[in-house]
């Protein structure tokens, strides 16, 4: 008996961690984009420093360049309870949604709240044990530009710190939300 009720209420502590935001339209994972999801999440650029030019000993013009391109959002390896996944380049894991079976983004509105989207200003990169033939982009709804692996758009979860994976293997908003390991595919269920 002891053993069940410690199962049950292990299950009730992972769902309440991955489950506490409102769900209207928790069955349909399709709904169209919100000023909330643009709220959710944003890639603001690196901030190039600002070069100044030192003392010269002639009065020329100094030349000034234009700000290179931003960098895409750089997405690593690393290892998890879960074997090597992908996370972000800070530490934020990073998950795939299972209805979602091409690029093309399904998770608009409160999906989009609880899941942010990975974005990126530019060609996302790949870091250590990324394969970068499976790094890619798709475009969302409001015109941003989400990070795909493998086809799949990718996703953090909002209630998470880094390093920390709450809700690998979770049913929410309509769907599975699992890692991603290096290969593109999800992991097992854990």
């Amino acid at each position: 008996m002891r053993t069940r009720f410690g199962t049950l209420l292990g299950c009730l502590v992972l769902l309440a961690a991955c489950g506490d935001d409102p769900e209207p339209d928790a069955d349909d994972p399709t709904s169209a984009p919100s000023s909330a999801e643009t709220r959710a999440s944003s890639s603001a650029p690196e901030q190039t420093p600002t070069r100044t030019a030192g003392p010269t000993e002639t009065s020329e013009p100094t030349e000034t360049s234009s700000p290179p391109a931003a960098d895409g959002t750089r997405i690593v390896v690393d290892d998890s309870e879960f074997g090597p996944m992908l996370f972000d380049e800070t530490g934020q894991a990073i998950y795939l949604f299972d209805v979602e079976t091409t690029a093309e983004a399904q998770c608009y509105d409160d999906c989009a709240v609880a899941w942010p989207p990975v974005f990126t200003e530019g060609a996302p990169v790949a870091g250590d044990g990324v394969d970068a033939s499976l790094l890619g982009t798709t475009e969302r709804a409001d015109g941003r530009l989400q990070v795909t692996y493998n086809d799949h758009p990718l996703y953090f979860y909002a209630h998470e710190g880094k390093h920390e994976v709450l809700c690998h293997d979770v049913f929410l908003n309509g769907g599975n939300w699992y890692v991603v390991q290096p290969g593109g595919d999800a992991a097992p269920p854990g």
